[in-house]
């Protein structure tokens, strides 16, 4: 097998986060393949080679899975980058993540270790469920007209328009289209990475499943002036099920691209939205985490609070608490809960929806968690961590250890990042008790996970 050529073969598996498994020579040669479903049959072209495995690259499906049982509903399948497995019936996805999860989770254990492995809970929603989307501006191919979307899959440049995206409430495709027919009418640039010229960069939307409240957030470069009164007129004229709470004009000129403000000019109305979550309200600013999925949040957190256990009288720290969601949804069989959080924005809105909803033993702190938890006097009884897809840095996770707390509840959305950082924990006297896969990220490739962690105990 040599770099550059061309094969066939059949996707036996596919491991986390979407590698597929492909054998050739009887199983003697091992190729590892993005992008594909268990059972397609594939034609691909080998990129690189290593004693006996090899990473190939996608050319062509040749024959559907088995798996396959349904039509894709987006007109941009399977060019997307957004969606992997839509042509999958939901068992058949969950499923498939619920052997991805167990199987990094086992290869993760300590020696002679064991732990329950209570399966996967699916998305109250399949379709319609992300309330948080960020759109790039660019073209479909090089010369083309302008679109707003999503990327190819395997390409950083080519953007394909994202009409009629499932993922996400017919309210955001609305705002997409418009805000598209607004620019393309006008000729306006996008920009170009690579020359680092032109206007438009991103639009962000965020909408609030149980309030319907949306906030239209557009990300621009300086590099132009436009005046986008009659863009805010038209975006307030539209017909949605919801109703727009703001409009905000993001401008950033950073190089890399990534979706942050240098500054924030306010068009229309609130730099928020609200959503409600197990019947608390949180306001929710632009750059602030919140789970993306509302209505599978809430099947995440009830699996939190169940291998919580009996809080009453504790201290918890909540760690990389994002706006809080889940300090508060803690907080009323809690002594007390401290949420710590790097983003500022998402500190302020936590403290904020705390005080709204009536909860006075919340207490949330701005700053990296390896240098604030020298700052916090109390000591947790238990600790909470919702950590980043990267997982833990490995300066913090020591000093998070060094608590000693009997049990820690990991939510990770990386379960190979958790996987590393299980490595650590487990060498420090804890063991992993049970799991539960938890799927906020239906049609893609991403799941979530929760973890109870036991500190062993010593004689």
């Amino acid at each position: 097998m040599k770099k550059g050529q061309i094969y066939e073969g059949t996707i036996e598996s596919v491991d986390f986060p979407n590698k597929g498994n492909i054998y050739l020579d009887g199983e003697k040669q091992h190729v590892v393949v993005k992008n594909g479903i268990p059972g397609q049959k594939v034609r691909f072209a080998v990129r690189k080679c290593k004693r006996g495995s090899a990473q190939g690259s996608l050319l062509e499906v040749l024959e559907k899975s088995p798996l396959e049982t349904r039509e894709p509903v987006c007109s941009q399948f399977p060019a997307c980058g957004g969606c992997m497995y839509q042509t999958m019936s939901y068992e058949a996805q969950l499923e498939m993540k619920a052997g991805q999860v167990r199987r990094v989770l086992d290869q993760a254990l300590e020696p002679g270790g064991s732990y329950v492995f209570e399966g996967i809970l699916g998305s109250p929603q399949e379709f319609g469920y992300r309330n948080k989307m960020e759109f790039s501006f660019g073209d479909a191919y090089k010369g083309g007209p302008l679109s707003l979307g999503l990327h190819k899959k395997g390409s950083t440049y080519d953007v394909l328009t994202a009409a009629d995206c499932r993922l996400v409430h017919r309210d955001m495709t609305a705002i997409l289209s418009c805000v598209l027919a607004y620019f393309q009418e006008r000729g306006t640039s996008y920009y170009k990475k690579l020359q680092h010229l032109g206007y438009l960069r991103h639009l962000l939307l965020r909408r609030g499943d149980a309030t319907g409240e949306l906030l239209v957030n557009l990300v621009t470069t300086t590099q132009e002036e436009m005046d986008l009164g009659p863009l805010t007129e038209r975006l307030l004229g539209l017909e949605l099920e919801g109703r727009i709470a703001g409009i905000l004009h993001i401008y950033n000129d950073s190089l890399s691209d990534v979706v942050k403000s240098d500054r924030t000019e306010l068009l229309y109305g609130q730099d928020y939205f609200t959503e409600k979550l197990l019947g608390l309200d949180f306001k929710v600013t632009p750059f602030s985490f919140f789970q993306p999925n509302s209505h599978g949040a809430e099947v995440l957190y009830r699996v939190v609070r169940e291998y919580i256990g009996d809080i009453r009288n504790q201290t918890v720290f909540d760690l990389f608490s994002g706006t809080g969601t889940i300090a508060q949804v803690l907080a009323p069989v809690a002594k007390q809960v401290i949420g710590v959080e790097i983003v500022e924005e998402a500190v302020e809105a936590a403290r904020e929806n705390a005080k709204h909803n009536g909860l006075d033993n919340c207490r949330f702190l701005a700053g990296d968690v390896f240098r604030v938890l020298d700052e916090i006097s109390e000591k947790p009884d238990v600790i909470v961590l919702d950590p980043p897809r990267d997982g833990i840095h490995p300066k913090a996770l020591p000093k998070i250890l060094d608590y000693r707390v009997d049990r820690i509840v990991y939510i990770s959305c990386k379960v190979t990042s958790l996987a590393r950082d299980l490595e650590m924990i487990q060498g420090r006297g804890y063991k992993l008790v049970k799991c539960t896969a938890v799927d906020q990220f239906c049609q893609t490739v991403h799941t979530e996970c929760v973890c109870l962690l036991s500190r062993k105990q010593t004689g």
